[in-house]
């Protein structure tokens, strides 16, 4: 029974954290966009809580539930090489969500170089990570 609420609490982490990949790049195609100061600084505040009070949290409870589950049930690791794609993938995600931080920062110190269409591109990796890790973790192809 333990397993199965640190696996619940694990999805609601993990819904919790991919809702903030999503919108903090759509922040930035805004922020990117943006013209005036009262507006700039609005999402330098939108962003930085968004990062701060949802995503890093959402982050490290993933890991913890994440690693508690594998703690509880070792033989998740003698399933096949699905798992071992997922991790490669979270730890991906993690160096996504760390540039994400980076950006965050560039906004902050008014030194973003890049335009909204950058943006709106980056905005899609989260996306592409989501449908690999659902799929390996729900058809275990391998």
């Amino acid at each position: 029974m333990l397993y199965l609420w640190i696996k619940a609490l694990h999805v609601i982490a993990i819904v919790c954290w991919f809702a903030g990949l999503f919108y903090l790049p759509r922040l930035f195609v805004y922020h990117a966009m943006s013209e005036d100061v009262p507006s700039r600084e609005r999402f330098k505040v939108m962003e930085r809580k968004l990062y701060r009070g949802i995503m890093v949290p959402s982050m490290i409870a993933t890991l913890i539930f994440g690693i508690w589950m594998i703690v509880l049930n070792p033989a998740l690791f003698a399933t096949g090489g699905w798992l071992h794609a997922k991790l490669a993938l979270v730890v991906l995600l993690i160096g996504y969500h760390h540039l994400c931080g980076a950006q965050l920062k560039r906004f902050a110190r008014d030194e973003n170089t890049r335009g909204h269409v950058f943006y709106r591109w980056f905005n899609e990796v989260p996306v592409l990570f989501l449908i690999a890790i659902v799929i390996l973790v729900i058809v275990k192809p391998f």
